[in-house]
């Protein structure tokens, strides 16, 4: 019987050394830091990475911090804009821890911290931008609400590294609406384009008329350039040229004397009379026809 209690002694002992042996003796990895409590107290700066010795059987624990980046998804919230639209909007935070320490001391669970600061900065937050400001000026509301939860997060050995606003959920008739705003923006759009070519073609078309009024040749180039234009096309086009020389020549006979084909003659102007006041007077001849002199 006292055989066996003291094996049983000398295998407890070794499974004690065994189990301390193996407790004192942590590895952590590049990204992890391990903060020791020594009997509840923390034993200054954080360990790690690599091979830690702590005391065995409870005198020291350690709890471990993870220092990579973490992006947290943000729940969707309902948030109503300052010109009151209702719309569901949710967010994503990336952080890290920067002091382990304060991490675990300062919060229970720094993740959960962060991701209700989140929530509750993004409802106060959005609440006092507009619609237009929300979607047109998202890197302003972006960098409003990482400084908030930045402020909020510093005390806890956390820093917030950027904060942005991942979807933004319109209700259905709000989104017609401004579907029907948008296209009537694109119309307004064409039809100031379409206006301000009509403008600069009649300009240039003004200038081109002035052009070719001051030299005929040119009309007859441009003349010939339209017709093998026309030459061109696989079509039953028939072009007669007709110079507008010829219209005027009509034009011209229109007035003539339709007898002879003559144009008519021009009006007989009188000649003026050279007798002079002082001068002789002429001699008309007598009458013919009653038998006596003039």
């Amino acid at each position: 019987m006292g055989t066996w209690l003291v094996v049983l002694v000398v295998i407890a002992v070794i499974a004690l050394i065994v189990w301390g042996a193996v407790s004192m003796i942590s590895v952590l990895n590049e990204y992890e830091r391990g903060v020791v409590f020594r009997l509840g107290r923390v034993r200054g700066r954080p360990k790690g990475p690599g091979l830690i010795i702590l005391l065995p059987f409870g005198i020291d624990r350690m709890r471990k911090v993870t220092l990579q980046t973490v992006a947290m998804n943000v729940p969707p919230q309902d948030v109503i804009t300052k010109d009151n639209v209702t719309m569901r909007v949710d967010a994503v935070v990336y952080a890290k821890v920067v002091d382990p320490v304060l991490a675990v001391v300062r919060v229970q669970n720094y993740l959960f911290a962060v991701s209700q600061s989140a929530q509750t900065n993004l409802k106060g937050i959005l609440g006092k931008y507009d619609l237009d400001t929300m979607l047109g000026e998202r890197e302003t509301v972006n960098r409003e609400l990482h400084g908030i939860i930045a402020r909020t997060t510093h005390d806890w050995g956390v820093e917030v590294i950027g904060v942005e606003l991942k979807d933004v959920d319109l209700p259905d008739d709000l989104r017609r609406a401004m579907a029907r705003e948008a296209e009537a923006e694109r119309e307004a759009r064409a039809l100031l384009i379409s206006a301000d070519a009509e403008r600069r073609a009649s300009r240039v078309l003004g200038e081109a008329a002035a052009v070719i009024s001051q030299n005929p040749g040119a009309m007859q180039l441009r003349f010939l350039q339209t017709v093998a234009a026309v030459a061109t096309e696989q079509n039953s086009t028939l072009v007669m040229p007709i110079p507008v020389e010829l219209l005027n020549l009509f034009g011209g006979r229109a007035g003539a004397d339709p007898g002879n084909g003559r144009p008519p003659a021009p009006p007989a102007v009188a000649p003026p009379s050279s007798q002079s006041p002082s001068g002789p007077e002429e001699t008309r001849p007598p009458e013919q026809g009653n038998g006596r002199p003039g």
